[in-house]
């Protein structure tokens, strides 16, 4: 016997999605049988318009803001909590809400100054599609939360703090009386790696299904929070600028559909998903910045070169009012980017999260621009230099470091995590997985790294390299060598302001520090090891894990 659709399941939950699922999906998109809308429609209760999807799905909006202030899925009422509703950013004040039916579709359109807004139903499908059009900074986050009530989906998955009572940082990072932490802000994932997001009771699912984020900033590798659950209710998330960690200005225009999905348990039909998307249906509703597929181009690879096989590369195209990404096919490159909007655009190319590659593309409406293999030059990939010794790769991210995994869904402090101090020596066979993802100026700061060089290494001058990912409060490393030689404090670059170690995220700018250690410097004794240690400089931050740090990428002595 199926299980009521109100009744919470202790920690039974779908988290976060992408295409694998699909296979498991409950009929819910645009595929979906419109047999049973029979009463698609829409009424006036004088506060709110009220939409009937003809399939199980009732919603309301509110004339007076655009809130959307009630979703009944099968009679059971998910929205709101705390007196709150599902809203772009915080809410929006007073707006012009209006409504318009044009055939199986009903367009509610909301305007509030230079930001408009709208919700959209298909007859037969239990899915709400939204579009944002963000003209300015007016509104000073582009942000749609779709809130949920208590007690529909419980769980405790890390970006949950319904079991997670005692506070540990700002308001918003929490600690479990087993030492493990909670935060909203702890979704393991970059954009690139999802699709949707919810969750499901087994016989209930809502979910959002993202959009393709061609006016979010930040590009693929952007990670900010997707979801939360309390014991106030549930949030779920299409973040397009929030500010935090973000290594781009951000971009105005119309962003979307995105939606709001119900199934009968199972994930979202992949139908909806931005890559496989089509919205035909909306091309003639009037939705202001909205292009059709038919002026929009592509840009196709026939392959990449240069590239280290056992790593994923992705290309990127960005200018100030656009981004897309595509997956370079792992045999030999073959990339496609669809769905650009015409322009010129920077083309990046990333072993992994570290850009090797950049050039400028052209897209026009309705064509392709096909681009010859692209060669990356050997220079351009800092693990091809020859070197002494080397920890990490060279890939963007702090990927294989000590804890690097875990410090995407959890605060520094977790119980789980190993301890943040140790040292590392060359030829143990573990210097990657031994050496800390963060350096803290006040945790462990000053790490030492052991290493023996031959007689003919110890004659001759070396260059040290020491990428990093981002940084917090301007930490940046200051390395000595022997105690004997120290470098100077180099200048921070250029890194996001906000939190970003303890929230989850290692993405800022990529940048390597390189220092000229004199052969002076070295131990002539070729069986005693010569010891680097790393501290991180700055004037900055506070203490503990919010003073001044840095997320690790790789370190080498090049031969």
């Amino acid at each position: 016997m199926s299980e009521p659709v109100n009744r919470p399941v202790g920690r039974r939950t779908f988290v976060l999605g992408t295409a694998a699922a699909a296979g498991t999906a409950a009929l819910a998109g645009p595929l979906a049988s419109s047999a049973s809308a029979a009463s698609f429609g829409y009424s006036d209760d004088g506060s709110n318009y009220v939409v009937d999807t003809g399939a199980g799905l009732v919603f309301k909006v509110s004339k007076t803001n655009g809130d959307l202030t009630s979703l009944v899925y099968k009679g059971t009422e998910y929205q709101g909590y705390g007196g709150k509703n599902s809203h772009i950013e915080s809410g929006l004040g007073t707006s012009t809400v209006t409504l318009k039916q044009s055939g199986s579709t009903i367009l509610i359109s909301v305007a509030y100054g230079t930001l408009l807004h709208y919700y959209a139903a298909r007859s037969g499908e239990n899915n709400v599609y939204l579009w944002t059009n963000k003209a300015d900074d007016s509104v000073s986050a582009t942000r749609y939360i779709v809130r949920v009530k208590a007690g529909m989906f419980l769980n405790d998955e890390p970006d949950s703090y319904t079991y997670a009572p005692t506070t540990i940082e700002a308001s918003d990072v929490f600690e479990k009386s087993d030492g493990q932490t909670r935060s909203k802000h702890y979704s393991k994932l970059r954009v690139m790696d999802y699709d949707y997001i919810g969750w499901s009771t087994g016989s209930v699912g809502l979910y959002v299904v993202r959009s393709n984020h061609e006016k979010a900033s930040g590009g693929p590798f952007y990670r900010s929070l997707l979801r939360h659950q309390s014991a106030d209710g549930g949030g779920l998330y299409e973040i397009l600028y929030y500010g935090e960690n973000q290594t781009e200005a951000q971009r105005f225009g119309l962003q979307g559909p995105y939606v709001i999905a119900f199934t009968d348990g199972g994930a979202p039909s992949s139908s909806l998903y931005h890559a496989n998307l089509t919205t035909s249906w909306a091309d003639s509703l009037g939705i202001s910045g909205y292009v059709a597929a038919s002026g929009r181009g592509k840009v196709a690879g026939v392959g990449i070169t240069g590239r280290n096989t056992a790593l994923p590369y992705t290309v990127g195209l960005a200018n100030s009012a656009a981004q897309y990404w595509g997956s370079a096919r792992s045999s030999d490159g073959y990339f496609s980017v669809p769905g650009v909007l015409p322009g010129t655009y920077a083309l990046t190319v990333f072993k992994g999260e570290l850009a090797v590659y950049s050039s400028s593309v052209t897209v026009t409406a309705g064509g392709t621009t096909t681009l010859n293999t692209i060669a990356i030059p050997s220079s351009n990939d800092p693990s091809n230099a020859s070197a002494i010794w080397r920890i990490g790769d060279w890939n963007g991210s702090p990927s294989g470091f000590k804890n690097a995994d875990l410090m995407t869904y959890a605060h520094p402090s977790d119980s789980r995590a190993a301890s943040w101090t140790g040292n590392v020596v060359i030829g143990s066979g573990t210097e990657t997985s031994a050496f800390p993802c963060y350096l803290w100026k006040d945790v462990n700061s000053g790490i030492i790294v052991y290493f023996k060089l031959t007689a003919a290494q110890a004659a001759a001058a070396h260059t040290l390299r020491l990428g990093v990912t981002t940084a917090y409060a301007n930490g940046r490393p200051q390395v000595v060598v022997n105690d004997t030689w120290t470098s100077a404090v180099p200048s921070p670059p250029s890194q996001p302001s906000t939190r970003s170690l303890t929230v989850g995220s290692y993405r800022g700018n990529n940048n390597t520090f390189t220092y000229s250690v004199p052969a002076s410097a070295w131990l002539t004794d070729t069986g005693a090891y010569n010891t680097l240690k790393i501290y991180v400089a700055s004037g900055s931050g506070s203490t503990s894990f919010l003073s001044a740090g840095t997320s690790i990428d790789a370190i080498d002595l090049l031969a």
